[in-house]
This record gives C-alpha cells, structure tokens and sequence, in this order.
C-alpha cells in the first residue's frame, strides 16, 4: 500500500502523484521546530519521493507549495535540488506557488512530486520473503541530531530497483503501521525489530523504510546498507 495517486493515462504507462505536508517547521518565531528552510524542503521531498519511487514511478516534476514567505523559497529549492542530486535527478524542473499577501506565524509547505510509472515494470509481488528495517525512526529535532541513522535517498532508490524488491518509507504512523502493507504471514513486527527500535514511534520525514526480498538477496542488501539494517 503507498499514499500516492496512481493514474493510468495509457495502456502502458500511469502518472504517479506522491506529496507530502509539514507545519510548524522552519524559521519563524512560533515554529515548535527551528531549521533552516533548506533542510524543510529536503526531507519534504525525500518523504514524497520515496512514495513515487517505491511504486515504481520515476520523478519528472516537483511542485512546491509555500507558506513560508518570498524569502523562504531559495532555500526550499535548495532542499529539493539536494535531494534530486541525490538520485541523480538534479535537473527536474521545480514550480509551485508562494502565498505572499498573508504573513503566517508559523512555516508551512506542501510539496508534490510528479512521477510515470511503465506498468509492465511493477513487481509481482512474492510468496516468500524476508522483511527488514533499513534506517531507525526519527522525528522532530532528532532528524538532525542523528544524521547517522537516517536512510540515504541512492541508498533507497538502489534497493527499489533490485529484482524482486519492494520498500516501503515508515512515516508518522510508525513500523507497526506500514508492516502490515508488505507482511503476509500476519504475524506482526518480528522480535529481533522491536527490540530494537520503538515500533510505535513516529518516523517522521521517512527517516527509516521497510524492505521485503528474497532470502537469497540478503547479503547484498546488508552490503548496501551496512549497519543500517535490521533484519526481521
């Protein structure tokens, strides 16, 4: 299951619409968390990116809603172009709109990422499969005092496009939540998870991302993610 939009437009192909919201994050006064603007449209992106590509879709757009402030937009760019360097999408066109005749008290942004998705190319999903935790859940003013357990955006783009693979981002209604989306058995998180990390909490901007494989592809992927992951 994913919360982007998911229309076909041809036989082969459908558009992906994948977004995100944050409130109360950024520069002014009654903001409850304090970042720079750069660093609100890069995890606003990286949340609606992650959507779009664990679907199968591939970004052609971003489109950015701002209720920031004129002088907020530079650096909300900023945010967005880091992560599409990230993936190696650095010369997507952004657009988007600035609410500049209401000065709000609080940072405000809406952000879209506009994908296409060749449907020949979704995954069928398999019967049996492993499911592992890549990244740990961060939100709030832990998103950047532990850069270290944040997933990268290449590494979750790396592992989407694995033969037999599908990721899923966690976000604000925690492991436990999207575990169900990809665990078939119906046996709930595995132990060797939640004793690990709070199955429950909030993974804020898509800080960690569910994966379901293959057995057979498990070393590799612990290779790509290093100590990174938990297996289930």
């Amino acid at each position: 299951m994913s919360d982007s939009l998911i229309l076909p437009f041809s036989e082969s192909d459908s558009l992906i619409v994948s977004s995100d919201n944050s409130g109360g994050i950024g520069l002014k006064e009654k903001d409850l968390v304090h970042v720079p603007y750069e660093v609100v449209g890069y995890y606003s992106f990286r949340v609606a990116v992650m959507e779009c590509l664990g679907v199968g879709g591939r970004p052609v757009s971003v489109v950015l809603n701002n209720f920031c402030g004129d002088e907020a937009w530079e650096d909300l760019t900023t945010g967005v172009r880091k992560g599409l360097n990230e993936l190696g999408l650095g010369d997507l066109p952004i657009t988007g709109s600035t609410e500049s005749n209401m000065p709000l008290l609080q940072s405000a942004l809406g952000l879209m990422v506009i994908g296409k998705r060749v449907n020949e190319r979704v995954k069928k999903q398999q019967l049996l499969r492993k499911i592992a935790l890549i990244g740990r859940p961060l939100v709030g003013e832990e998103v950047m005092e532990q850069q270290e357990w944040v997933a990268p955006l290449s590494l979750y783009k790396s592992l989407c496009e694995m033969e037999g693979v599908q990721a899923l981002p966690v976000g604000s209604k925690g492991i436990a939540y999207e575990w169900g989306h990809l665990d078939q058995s119906g046996e709930g998180v595995s132990v060797h998870i939640s004793n690990k990390v709070d199955i429950e909490k909030s993974s804020g901007p898509s800080t960690c991302f569910l994966i379901a494989y293959p057995e057979q592809l498990e070393e590799e992927i612990k290779q790509k993610s290093g100590p990174l992951f938990i297996g289930g």
